[in-house]
C-alpha cells in the first residue's frame, strides 16, 4: 500500500521507521528532497558562508527559488584564504597582503583544518572535486615553551610527551609492585598490567624511567660506529612547573584534533570557491542587510546594494546564517524570547598573525615539517605550513590566540605593534625567528573587529546552551537560523554544513505538510 501511494522511497523510509531494515547513519548526509518539490517557493538566504551556500545548493536542486544576500564581495564567510593583493579590513584598519604570487604562499585567517570524521564537509569536497592533503596537526619535532619551566627555554615536543609518559609509568609500576592499588589484582593480572605499563613508558628492567629513544637523541644514530646518544630525561619537577600537561600535551588527542586532519590543497577557500561554482548565480554581493521582517506572505529583507541604494527582497522563507552578534544588530521583529536567545550567545574573538619567510628555516634548521609549537606567551601557537615542503619560501602562522582577554588586548594594538609583539614572542621558541620572518609581509586578523563577523566562532555557556539554544533551533514564523552557532561543533565548518541540512529538511517538511 505504501509503495503504491509513494513509490520505492516511501517504502524504504517506512521500513526503516518500523525497524524492518537497518537505517544508515544520516548525521552527515544531506537531505534527499524530491525533484521539483520546492517549485514556486522562494527562500531568502542571508549570508554566503558555507551554511548559506549549503542550504542554497540543496534547496536549489529541489526547485526552490533561492536568493543569497552577501555583505562582502566574495563568498565563503569565515572559510577565507588571504593571498597576494587580498585585503583584511577591520573596523579601524585595512591591510593588503604582500606575499609573493605563489600558490603555496597563503594564509587561512579562519578555519585551517578538517578532522577526518567531519564527513559532511568532506563529502562536498569529494562531490565538488576539491583536492585534499594531510595537514600535520601534531609534530614531535615542534616545541613547547613556558617561562615558568626549563629556564624559559623551548623543549622538544617528543621529549615532553615521552618523558611524561615514562614518569607516569614508573609511578604506576611502583604502586603495582607495592600492592598499593585499591583493587587487588591476581598475580597473573598484576604481571600483565606491569608489562603493559613497562611498554607504555619504556621502563628499564628495574621499573624506573631513565630515558628513552622515543624522546630523541643529542647525537642521532648514523652510519658505521655512530650508535647515537639519547637525550637525558627532562626533570619531572620541571615538567610539573610547566603548563604543558594541563592540555597542550594532549591537545592532539582531542576528538576534533586527532589525526588524520585534512586541508584543501592551496587554501581553505578552495571549498568556498567550489560551492560558489554551484550557486554563484544565486548570490548578490555587497548586499548589506538592514532589516528582517515577517509579512503575511512570508518575509521581507531590506538591504543596501553595491551602489548604496536601498532594496527589498520578499520571500516565503528566510534562512539567516549571519553570526548572532551581527543578527542582533539588525532591525527585526522577532518574538522577545527569540531575540533574547540571540543575545545570549557569546563569541570568541580569535586573533591570527602570519608572515612570509624567504627561507623555510623551520625545515632547514629544525627539521619541522608542519605541526604546531606552543608557548605561554600571548601568541600561544606557531603553525608551520603542511604544504610546499622544500620550497624556498613559506608562510608561518606567527600567532593563534583564542583567549578573549589576551586576544582583545592583542587586537587593540596597531598592526605594527601586533607584528612586533608576535616577532618578539616567536623569538622565545626560535632564537633566529626575528631575522627570518619578513616584517613587510606580516598580516594580522582580529575576528572581533571584522564588521560582518564580530567574532571567530560562537561560545555557548552551559546555561545559554540549556535555555536559549533550543529556542533558536526552531523557526520564528517563516525565519530559520543556521550556522556553526547552531551546532555542537561551534568553530568548525562541519557545524555550518550540518546546521544547514537541518534547516533545509525543516523547510521541506513544512512545504510537504501544506
Amino acid at each position: 500500500m505504501v509503495g503504491g501511494a509513494g513509490g520505492a522511497v516511501a517504502v524504504h523510509n517506512v521500513m526503516e521507521a518500523m525497524g524492518l531494515m537497518a537505517a544508515p547513519a544520516k548525521a552527515t548526509e544531506p537531505p534527499e528532497l524530491p525533484a521539483e518539490s520546492g517549485r514556486g517557493t522562494t527562500v531568502a538566504i542571508l549570508g554566503a558562508g558555507l551554511a548559506g551556500m549549503t542550504a542554497a545548493y540543496e534547496l536549489n536542486k529541489a526547485g526552490y527559488e533561492c536568493t543569497i544576500l552577501e555583505a562582502q564581495d566574495y563568498a565563503g564567510g569565515r572559510c577565507w584564504t588571504v593571498r597576494q593583493g587580498d585585503a583584511i579590513e577591520e573596523m579601524d584598519s585595512r591591510q593588503v597582503c604582500d606575499f609573493d604570487d605563489d600558490s603555496s604562499l597563503y594564509f587561512n585567517p579562519g578555519p585551517a583544518r578538517i578532522p577526518y570524521h567531519h564527513q559532511g564537509i568532506l563529502n562536498y569536497c569529494k562531490a565538488f572535486g576539491v583536492p585534499l592533503e594531510v595537514i600535520v596537526n601534531e609534530n614531535r619535532a615542534a616545541y613547547f615553551q613556558n617561562d615558568g619551566a626549563f629556564g624559559g627555554e623551548p623543549v622538544l615536543n617528543r621529549r615532553v610527551v615521552n618523558d611524561s609518559r615514562g614518569y607516569i609509568a614508573e609511578l604506576l609500576a611502583k604502586a603495582l609492585n607495592q600492592n598499593a592499588l585499591d583493587q587487588e589484582l591476581t598475580p597473573d593480572d598484576k604481571e600483565m598490567v606491569l608489562e603493559f605499563v613497562r611498554r607504555f613508558g619504556n621502563l628499564s628492567s628495574d621499573d624506573t624511567y631513565t630515558g628513552s629513544s622515543r624522546a630523541g637523541y643529542t647525537t642521532a644514530p648514523g652510519a658505521m660506529l655512530q650508535s647515537g646518544e639519547e637525550n637525558e630525561p627532562l626533570e619531572l619537577t620541571e615538567l610539573l612547573k610547566s603548563d604543558f600537561w594541563r592540555y597542550k600535551m594532549h591537545f592532539g588527542e582531542g576528538f576534533n584534533q586527532a589525526a588524520t586532519m585534512l586541508q584543501p590543497v592551496g587554501g581553505m577557500d578552495q571549498i568556498a570557491k567550489a560551492f560558489e561554482r554551484q550557486v554563484g548565480n544565486l548570490i548578490e554581493y555587497n548586499a548589506v542587510v538592514q532589516q528582517l521582517r515577517k509579512t503575511p506572505e512570508g518575509v521581507r529583507v531590506v538591504y543596501t546594494d553595491a551602489s548604496g541604494s536601498e532594496q527589498a527582497l520578499d520571500a516565503a522563507f528566510a534562512i539567516c546564517t549571519l553570526p548572532l552578534k551581527v543578527l542582533a544588530g539588525l532591525e527585526t521583529d522577532f518574538s522577545p524570547p527569540f531575540q533574547n536567545a540571540i543575545a545570549a550567545c557569546d563569541y570568541n574573538n580569535a586573533v591570527k598573525v602570519a608572515f612570509q619567510c624567504d627561507r623555510r628555516f623551520w625545515e632547514e634548521d629544525y627539521q619541522i615539517y608542519g605541526g604546531i609549537s606552543w608557548t605561554d606567551q600571548a601568541i600561544t601557537q606557531l603553525w608551520y605550513p603542511a604544504g610546499g615542503f622544500h620550497n624556498q619560501k613559506g608562510v608561518i602562522v606567527g600567532a593563534y590566540i583564542w583567549d578573549n582577554d589576551v586576544s582583545d588586548a592583542f587586537a587593540a594594538q596597531s598592526l605594527e605593534q601586533r607584528l612586533e609583539q608576535a616577532i618578539a614572542e616567536g623569538n622565545r621558541i626560535h632564537p633566529n625567528y626575528g631575522a627570518e620572518v619578513n616584517r613587510s609581509t606580516g598580516m594580522s586578523v582580529g575576528w572581533g573587529k571584522l564588521p560582518y563577523q564580530l567574532g571567530g566562532w560562537a561560545e555557548w555557556s552551559d546555561e545559554a546552551r540549556e535555555t536559549a539554544y533550543p529556542l533558536l533551533l526552531e523557526p520564528d514564523g517563516p525565519i530559520y537560523l543556521a550556522g556553526e552557532h547552531l551546532s555542537y561543533l561551534t568553530g568548525w565548518q562541519e557545524g555550518s554544513v550540518l546546521s544547514a541540512h537541518h534547516v533545509v529538511q525543516a523547510i521541506a517538511t513544512r512545504i510537504q505538510a501544506t
